[in-house]
This record gives C-alpha cells, sequence and structure tokens, in this order.
C-alpha cells in the first residue's frame, strides 16, 4: 500500500503515527522498573555495609571526594534500607506551613496550608513521606564513623514551638559529637520560605539533602524527580527511574525535588550549590548539597504555583517543569493566567487562549486548507496518472510534481498546520497537566476540576464529534479505500486517549478542533466561490 501512496499521504501518515506514537509514550508507558539484578545489587551492598557496621546500614554516608575528582571515580550515596522512628522536638507554624523537626534535625513532617488541597477527612498534603529514602535537612557526614555516630546522637532544640506570622523567627538546632558540634539555624521568613545557617566547630566533610520529592501528587503522567537549575541558568533533570547515581552539578542555583505540584527546593542564587545525584535501588535521585564549617542556604517548600514562586524570586519559576516544549509553555502559561486575571475562570481562560493561538496560526492554516482543496481537485489527474505510470515510480512522481506546479498546488501545504499544532499541542499540555492553579478549577456545569478526567465524558466524546466533523468537512486526495477507513477511526482513537485526559486538556482540543471546522467552511466557501468564478470565466 505504501507504494502507491503519494508524498502527501505518506507525511500525513507519519505525522498522525508520529503523534499517537509521542500520547503512548508520554501517557501509556510505566517508568523503568528495578531487575532482579538490580535489587540484588542493592541487598549486596547493604548486606556489606550491615556486616561492618550493623547501625549503619540505615544510615550510609555520602563517602565522595572533593568536587574536582571525576565523577566516574566517585562512590554512589547508599540510600537507607530501613527507616527507623524518631521523636519530634520542635514544631513550627506559619501561614503557609506546618512543620515538624525530629531529633535527627530533619523535617519529619510538613503540610501545605493550600484549602483547596484539604481530602474531605480534613487532611492536608504531607510533602514529607515517612518510608523515604531521605529527609529534608538530613546531614550525611563522609566519615563513616562520624555518620554512624551522627545518627545516634539527637539533636537539641532552643524552642519546642514557633508560631511565625509576621516577622521572622529563628529556631537553632545543636546537635554535640565527640568530635565536632553541628549547629542548626533555621530563619523563617514571612514568603513562606526560610533560610538554613548549618555551622561545624571543626571543618569535615559532609552533605545536606533538600530531601527526597515529595509524594501526594505522583503519577506516572508528570515529571517526578530532581530538577537542577545549572550554574548557566540552564535545567537539568533527571526522573525517577533515570538516575544513574554519579551526577555532579557545581555551582548549581537551584535543586528540587518534585512531583507534579509540590516541591522541596534548595537554591542560591549568589554562591551556588554544588549538587550531589546519588540514587536508591529503584534509581529513584538522592540530591545532597556539599556543605561546608560555615554554610548557608535558602529554602522553598510548598506547591508549585507561579505568583508564589514569582514573588519570591522571578528565577524560582524554573522548578514548574514543562518538559521539552518549556520554550513555548512558559510563555503560553503567562497568555493563559494574564487571561484568567481578566476573565477570572480557568476554564474560558483556555477557550480564549485556544481561540487566540488559532487566529495566530490561522495565515498558515490558511494556506494549508486551499492547498487541500486544490489537491482535491486534482484527485482524479493525480489517480490517471498512477494508473497510467504504475509500473514506472519515478516517471510517476516526476509527471505528478509537474502536475502540481501547473495548478500552484503543494503536496506538503496541507501538511503543514498539522505540524505546528504537535508542539502546540505538547505545550499547552504541559501546561495544563502541571498547573497547579487549575486544581479544583472549575469551568461550567458538570466540570468542578479542570485537573482532573471529565466525570462524564461529554468533553472527549464532544472532541471526537468536532474531529469527526472537521474530517467530514476536509477535502482530501486520499484515493486508497483501506487508508481512507484507518482515517476515518482517528476520531475514536483519540477519544479512548482523551477519556483520561484533564479535562482542561480535553477542553482545549474540543475548543480548537470547533474553531478549525469554521475556519474550514470559511476556506470551503472562499474556495467555491472562486472555482465558481473561474466555471463563468470559461464559459
Amino acid at each position: 500500500m505504501l507504494d502507491k501512496m503519494t508524498q502527501q499521504q505518506r507525511m500525513l501518515l507519519a505525522i498522525v503515527l508520529s503523534f499517537l506514537f509521542f500520547i503512548v509514550y508520554d501517557f501509556m508507558l510505566p517508568k523503568p522498573k528495578v531487575t532482579p539484578a538490580d535489587m540484588n545489587q542493592t541487598a549486596l551492598s547493604q548486606k556489606a555495609n550491615a556486616t561492618a557496621a550493623p547501625e549503619a546500614a540505615s544510615t550510609a554516608a555520602p563517602v565522595t571526594p572533593a568536587a574536582a575528582t571525576p565523577p566516574a571515580e566517585r562512590q554512589n550515596v547508599a540510600s537507607p534500607a530501613v527507616q527507623e522512628a524518631h521523636q519530634n522536638i520542635a514544631e513550627v507554624n506559619t501561614r503557609d506551613f506546618h512543620m515538624f523537626i525530629d531529633d535527627l534535625g530533619r523535617v519529619s513532617r510538613f503540610e501545605v496550608l493550600i484549602e483547596k488541597f484539604k481530602t474531605s477527612d480534613g487532611k492536608l498534603p504531607n510533602l514529607v513521606d515517612p518510608t523515604a529514602p531521605v529527609k529534608p535537612l538530613e546531614i550525611r557526614f563522609s566519615d563513616p564513623k562520624l555518620n554512624l555516630e551522627a545518627f545516634k546522637t539527637p539533636y537539641v532544640a532552643d524552642k519546642k514551638k514557633i508560631d511565625s506570622v509576621d516577622g521572622e523567627v529563628t529556631l537553632t538546632l545543636t546537635q554535640k559529637l565527640s568530635s565536632v558540634t553541628v549547629t542548626k539555624q533555621l530563619t523563617f521568613k514571612p514568603n513562606g520560605t526560610y533560610d538554613v545557617h548549618v555551622t561545624l566547630s571543626d571543618p569535615v566533610e559532609y552533605y545536606i539533602s533538600p530531601g527526597f520529592r515529595p509524594t501526594e501528587h505522583a503519577d506516572m503522567y508528570t515529571f517526578k524527580g530532581v530538577l537542577i537549575r545549572k550554574a548557566d541558568g540552564t535545567i537539568e533533570t533527571i526522573e525517577d527511574g533515570d538516575a544513574k547515581g554519579n551526577e555532579v552539578f557545581l555551582k548549581a542555583t537551584i535543586v528540587a525535588a518534585s512531583d507534579r505540584y509540590f516541591t522541596n527546593a534548595f537554591y542560591d542564587f549568589k554562591n551556588g550549590l554544588d549538587v550531589y545525584i546519588t540514587k536508591d535501588a529503584k534509581d529513584d535521585p538522592l540530591a545532597f548539597v556539599k556543605g561546608s564549617s560555615d554554610f548557608g542556604v535558602h529554602v522553598y517548600a510548598g506547591a508549585k504555583e507561579y505568583d508564589k514562586l514569582h514573588s519570591i524570586d522571578p528565577r524560582l519559576t524554573d522548578i514548574i517543569e514543562y518538559g521539552f516544549f518549556t520554550f513555548l509553555s512558559k510563555p503560553m502559561f503567562i497568555l493563559l493566567k494574564s487571561i484568567y486575571n481578566f476573565v477570572g475562570n480557568w476554564g474560558w481562560a483556555i477557550v480564549i487562549t485556544t481561540i487566540l493561538l488559532r487566529l495566530v496560526l490561522f495565515p498558515l492554516t490558511y494556506k494549508g486548507m486551499v492547498s487541500m482543496n486544490r489537491l482535491k481537485e486534482l484527485s482524479p489527474k493525480v489517480k490517471e496518472l498512477q494508473q497510467k505510470y504504475k509500473g514506472d515510480p519515478a516517471k510517476m512522481n516526476a509527471k505528478m510534481m509537474e502536475l502540481y506546479k501547473k495548478h500552484n498546488a503543494n503536496p506538503m501545504g496541507g501538511c503543514l498546520p498539522m505540524l505546528l499544532q504537535i508542539p502546540v499541542f505538547f505545550a499547552i499540555y504541559r501546561v495544563l497537566l502541571n498547573a497547579v492553579e487549575l486544581k479544583h478549577a472549575p469551568w461550567i456545569g458538570w466540570i468542578h476540576d479542570l485537573s482532573a478526567m471529565d466525570p462524564y465524558f461529554i468533553l472527549p466524546v464532544l472532541m471526537a464529534a468536532t474531529m469527526f466533523w472537521q474530517q467530514h468537512i476536509t477535502p482530501t486526495n486520499i484515493t486508497d479505500p483501506m487508508q481512507e477507513k484507518i482515517m476515518k477511526f482517528l476520531p475514536l482513537i483519540f477519544m479512548f486517549f482523551f477519556v483520561t485526559f484533564p479535562a482542561g486538556l480535553t477542553l482545549y482540543w474540543f475548543v480548537n478542533n470547533l474553531f478549525g471546522v469554521a475556519q474550514q467552511y470559511y476556506v470551503n466557501h472562499l474556495f467555491a466561490k472562486e472555482k465558481a468564478k473561474k466555471a463563468q470565466g470559461a464559459g
């Protein structure tokens, strides 16, 4: 069948298959699983640690040479095999979060005070998983003996409870080890961030972590792992299951352990952070920052709200991960948000944004639609050429190119609108999937949460119906009956995929199709008038 297809038909089929491939890959494929060999290797490593020092198995230290050492020569940070229960020694209440500190100087619980995330039984999101391999503010020493002692020696807090609303409040944690005294000062600020200042009585090599990624909204559709804003301002992401365990980023400005909506992030735009990535048994990334005897870092833990991050520092908005099409997604979100600020509803903001995108792309779309009409008009002549030169493909293609040139028809013109829509689709898909602002954002009637699937499947059905409608009125020069049937089934295939998509994304595609139908009717009308004039002139 492929040898009988025109160049345009092959291109259309390639675009459709590519589009479907990306959807299947991004939405249906699970993350890499840990193989038995990986698990055995991890078990052997943990067993070796346990043999050397049984108590250290759950608190293995990062034994990492100096920063200049090549990554390949560094040893991985062993992830804890067991998490022991520890008592909380301090409680912190602010306008943005409710936090507990345990006796190892770590954040043991961090509740984000955002009303729309509260469950029906009144629970708030907790960004710290009790079983996580590493917790926020956890310190690990390179010296195994000192590290073992550190995980047996409790911290002491100068205050048991802090209530911070307007001004800055400082909590001091102290740990006295045999050879060094560790002091952590946590200064909580009204903007929802806090500063960490670590001082050591003697210089000892250690590493401090922003913690493992939050688990409140971990799913297979969105980014979850560690994001690093490197010294040059570019973004590096290491997703769960993809960590090599030997990555190093010197003078990075942000290191953030994130899921769909939340993040635990260290940042320092002045001095930078030396970030070392290790991994756990599942190849999930664990981030550590190399400390010093006088070390300071800023911390943001909470929702990845654009306005919130921007108000702290515009560069923090880089924590919001949009994937490959970030260069399109970021300005698209800013446009969407600007429209929302005007209309006051995220659903209508999506509708207006979609229409604006269609209007911006219309000049190119118009050319593609006109080209498709011309190709349809030439379809009988193309079929004649295919029959006449079916034994000589090279001559057949040459004759068809002559025909297209004579009638000013571009066989690739109809593909251009689809090619343009693919990056736009994935850009807005990332925006609508990752935007915490859309959580529990209603539209009309039955849509009460644009970040969740349509509970009654109305939008996916409407999307498929408008897609079929658009197919029906769009000129085509497809002559192969089997290929024509495959194209007719595409709306049903897309409806199947869109059933589980967020309602906001399905709304975008429905409005996109609906506006496309209107544009197609307009172009068909103009082409019919042009054809009628030619017929009158010929008469």
